[in-house]
């Protein structure tokens, strides 16, 4: 334990680089009074613990989304870490998403920080009787006020980061001295550290801005800052968690001896789902509701009034060279959608009705992206498509300039296209403002919907909420039947979730806590196989790209074994 507790030192602290007052990069030798002394120093603190938000645009390996460790896409090349994801190669000792000591470091640096916002000194203005200097005084006052709650909710963030990996972990929320002894620290349990996660979120939501728009925030300035949407917000995404199977059912765990540090083993299923459903109605009540608009530009933005929380980033291209087909200029591939995914967007027969989409229906299987949800198209390219900067055709038949058997082409017959710029023309070096979104409004009304189907099924609102997605202006789905069982509407929120967040890191864990990860992370991965017969008609056949390994021990990450080794009171997840 001692190692990850002691990464905080004077040093070097990154920073968000494209906010006006996230801007700060703090590189400093200066020891902590030094650090306390000054009030910029501080706030370059706070800002350099945003900075340990991730960026899920290139997660892994720089390049490697989560979604190509789900059945949502396959990343093209072999050698990129995710792959041991999907070849079930990881263990306690390697892991392709190693954030055990990452934060942990975020989280020593908030106690760190609110230790360090009582003994700012104001003294220069607070004693200065002009009307001047006393207006400075009360601003930064309240300015390190502010901070603290948005600080208590990166580090509730950064705990329900650990918590949906390994369940229970240790809850540290005091700054330990370096010669302490760590090795005797151990694990809460998961209930303690839903409790606790709540408890921040709470806290933190009474006394922050509503929102980014919201006095001392300014609009288009601030937003990727704390505010009180977003702690109600991250409640509403702990507490569907915590109503979940996967934290509700520990059979999986083949007769765990501590079954309470990955599982909720008293009180009633019911209002577990009762409260994750109040949780997001009161982000739905505390605020006037945003107007859905054009899914396909909310991924170039940062300033969408849907957004609730971001990571805001600078300028760059370095996604859309990832990311682009291989026959592009600069093109590398990546992150390749998946037929599976393809299949999961709905059919539109007319205003009213949308069917699922199936390949044994003729007129389906032979114009298979014809009448889809429009959110396939903004999402992902398909074969004979526009893309790019210069925009042509995207060839994905076999012996086209975007298709196999060229080295690095896609797999699966699909490339992506959330979250490109396509205007930029990377031989030109354009580079566009990349914002990685951790959670916005339809996720709100998901959450609400799906927790509100399980306790109360039949309630009025579930349909309203998940027709809000669906309806939203430029998507214009139908809306779902009236008349729905629970099992019915249950699956076709799921349904939801999965094309409204495609490659938002959502999927990898919803099939972890619905407790379906056997059946679809453990499912062969499917594409598509395109032939051309001439320049307008082509053939498609779906085909297997690589099979998927995923076993019960999976649900959970393993505690990396150097924390084992250190701390004898750490004990391992189920199986590893």
């Amino acid at each position: 334990m001692k190692r990850y507790i002691q990464v905080f030192t004077a040093g070097l602290f990154m920073t968000l680089t494209a906010c006006q007052d996230l801007d700060r990069e703090f590189v400093t030798s200066i020891g902590r009074n030094e650090i306390e002394q000054s009030f910029t120093n501080v706030q370059n603190l706070l800002n350099s613990i945003y900075a340990d938000i991730p960026d899920g645009t290139v997660y892994i390996g720089g390049a490697a989304m989560m979604s190509s460790a789900s059945d949502e896409s396959e990343f093209t090349t072999e050698n990129n870490a995710i792959q041991a994801f999907n070849s079930g190669s990881w263990s306690a000792v390697s892991n392709p998403d190693p954030v055990w000591a990452t934060y942990y470091r975020g989280i020593r640096k908030v106690n760190q920080f609110l230790l360090s916002t009582d003994d700012i000194n104001l003294d220069p203005w607070k004693l200065d009787p002009s009307s001047s200097a006393q207006a400075v005084y009360n601003t930064n006052l309240a300015a390190i006020t502010r901070w603290k709650y948005e600080s208590r909710f990166l580090r509730a963030f950064f705990y329900f980061e650990l918590v949906k990996r390994y369940g229970g972990v240790p809850i540290l929320n005091n700054v330990f001295a370096l010669e302490d002894d760590y090795t005797k620290v151990g694990r809460n349990s998961l209930e303690e550290c839903i409790q606790f996660i709540t408890a921040e979120c709470d806290s933190a939501a009474s006394k922050l801005p509503l929102n980014a728009s919201t006095a001392p925030y300014v609009a288009g300035t601030d937003l990727g800052r704390v505010t009180k949407i977003a702690a109600l917000a991250l409640k509403s995404r702990v507490l569907l968690y915590a109503a979940s199977e996967l934290f509700n059912n520990p059979s999986w765990a083949g007769g765990y001896a501590r079954p309470e540090l990955i599982s909720l083993l008293a009180g009633d299923r019911m209002a577990r789902w009762k409260a994750a459903s109040d949780a997001a109605k009161a982000v739905i009540d505390a605020d006037a509701l945003p107007n859905l608009g054009n899914y396909k530009s909310l991924f170039n933005t940062f300033n969408n009034n849907e957004i609730i929380f971001t990571r805001r980033n600078g300028a760059s291209n370095q996604f859309e060279k990832n990311n682009s087909p291989i026959g592009f200029n600069l093109g590398l591939s990546g992150n390749t959608p998946s037929q599976d995914l393809v299949d999961a967007y709905e059919v539109k027969v007319n205003a009213t009705t949308a069917v699922k989409f199936n390949w044994n229906d003729p007129a389906m299987a032979a114009d298979p992206y014809a009448n889809r949800d429009p959110r396939l198209a903004m999402s992902i390219v398909t074969n004979n498509s526009t893309f790019g900067t210069p925009q042509r055709k995207v060839q994905l038949w076999t012996g086209g300039l975007d298709a196999k058997p060229l080295i690095d082409a896609s797999k699966t017959g699909y490339y992506l296209r959330k979250y490109q710029i396509e205007s930029l023309n990377l031989l030109n070096n354009n580079t566009g403002v990349h914002s990685w979104i951790i959670i916005r409004y339809p996720e709100i009304y998901l959450n609400y919907a799906e927790a509100l189907n399980e306790w109360s099924p039949g309630n009025a609102d579930i349909k309203k909420y998940v027709d809000l997605v669906r309806t939203r202006t430029g998507v214009a789905m139908p809306p779902l039947p009236a008349s729905l069982s629970q099992a019915e509407m249950r699956e076709r929120i799921r349904n939801e979730m999965r094309v409204e967040f495609a490659f938002e890191d959502h999927r990898f864990w919803d099939v972890r806590r619905w407790m379906l990860a056997e059946t679809t992370l453990g499912a062969p991965l499917r594409g598509v196989s395109v032939s051309r017969v001439n320049d307008s008609t082509f053939t498609y056949k779906p085909t297997k790209v690589e099979d998927r390994v995923f076993t019960p021990k999976m649900y959970l990450y393993p505690i990396p074994q150097g924390e084992i080794s250190i701390s004898g009171a750490l004990v391992q997840n189920p199986l590893w």
